[in-house]
């Protein structure tokens, strides 16, 4: 199984995806979702479930840092800015609701962008290819998703991509 994402020229995320860009939730969140792509997934996927994290993140914030989290995806492509209007899958609270941000938890459910405070960050995005649908529900958190994927995870692909202060 293999994920792209045309977000990423040259190894680095395009501004548009992050504080450099100019969509923003009404609390500051930058909000313009990244498109990707799956290809090769397995034979048996019932779903896909994807993390975009920031594991620089800790040199500012103390934590790795959740920009996206998506489940019961059934589809092989989100289009860039999808995060916005989707209804056919599941997403999850970022880390703009951690206790450093404190974004309502409806508002941060959804693609939260790269806004790295102190130096360049590369910027990890997982894909999960599963054996089934996960019973999430929206704004569910991290630890929720990874134990429900347990037991269910038949591929994984990843990608990387930085952005710079």
């Amino acid at each position: 199984m293999k994920v792209t994402s045309s977000a990423i020229k040259n190894g680095a995320f395009e501004d548009k995806y992050g504080k450099r860009g100019s969509q923003f939730t009404p609390n500051g969140m930058p909000s313009y979702s990244i498109p990707f792509e799956i290809t090769g997934a397995p034979e048996g996927t019932k779903s896909f479930a994807v993390v975009l994290e920031d594991k620089d993140a800790v040199t500012a914030s103390g934590f790795v840092w959740i920009h996206w989290l998506i489940a019961n995806l059934e589809r092989t492509s989100v289009l860039e800015n999808e995060s916005q209007t989707a209804t056919d899958f599941i997403q999850g609270a970022n880390s703009w609701s951690s206790v450093l941000a404190k974004l309502d938890i409806t508002e941060a459910s959804a693609y939260g962008g790269m806004a790295p405070p102190n130096c360049l960050h590369r910027y990890e995005l997982f894909v999960y290819a599963l054996d089934t649908k996960l019973d999430l529900q929206p704004g569910f958190k991290f630890n929720e998703l990874h134990f429900a994927m347990q037991g269910h995870i038949l591929a994984k692909a990843e990608i990387m991509g930085t952005y710079d202060v």
